[in-house]
């Protein structure tokens, strides 16, 4: 592997890893690892190129970023494991559980999309103008290219189909805030084309877990223990 990951690890018990979001860092989960950490051995991941772990030479891709998550389980010999992943985090557990079902246990969705079409139009155009301006300017900077790469993640990914979902074995909680950028309708496809699924809406934006935490943590909660 070509990197090593920065992360955070709290607790014990049956584990669960935490992926944060596009551009973001393990801190956002920084009201559920304590939480959580009552119960569960958790681990919260900086992603590939995103805070405090290097970018490395492999692609910068969804797919990339989940092939990462079963070399990271297996530097730390953990077989199987719950896991929540927000946004482009949720974009990355759902890949890693169509391509390495055995390896979840039970799977948490927050604000995930199976394609950029999924993100409702006044959220998405901005960030397709953005990543534009910011893949001209990246030839004369290195912080415009490190932009222009997270910014293609939401711009050319996640692609993934109604098929690929059959392929997760998992049960699933799908959450979302109730003003969330995710189309509710596409939520609700993703709910619908899962097996083992549960679909929660709870009040707040994108951000539920950040802004909404005690009614997260407590939907979440009840979800693993089910």
């Amino acid at each position: 592997m070509d990197i090593t990951h920065y992360y955070i690890e709290k607790g014990h018990g049956e584990t669960i890893i935490m992926l944060h979001g596009n551009g973001g860092k393990s801190r956002y989960f920084k009201h559920q690892i304590d939480v959580f950490a009552q119960k569960y051995h958790v681990y919260a991941i900086d992603t590939r190129g995103q805070g405090n772990t290097p970018r490395g030479v492999k692609p910068f891709t969804i797919l990339q970023f989940a092939e990462d998550l079963l070399d990271f389980m297996n530097e730390h010999n953990i077989e199987k494991a719950n896991i929540l992943g927000f946004s482009d985090g949720g974009n990355v557990a759902m890949t890693f559980a169509i391509k390495y079902p055995e390896r979840v246990n039970r799977l948490i969705l927050n604000g995930a999309n199976l394609n950029p079409r999924g993100v409702k139009y006044s959220e998405q155009i901005p960030i397709e103008i953005k990543y534009v301006f910011a893949k001209i300017l990246s030839w004369c900077s290195s912080n415009q290219k490190k932009k222009a790469e997270l910014l293609g993640l939401m711009v050319k990914e996640p692609n993934i189909s109604a098929d690929d979902l059959k392929a997760i074995q998992a049960k699933t909680l799908v959450i979302v805030g109730t003003n969330d950028i995710i189309r509710e309708k596409h939520s609700g496809f993703i709910v619908a084309n899962l097996n083992h699924s549960e679909f929660e809406i709870i009040e707040g934006d994108h951000f539920v877990a950040l802004r909404n935490p005690e009614e997260f943590n407590k939907r979440v909660m009840t979800f693993l223990s089910e």
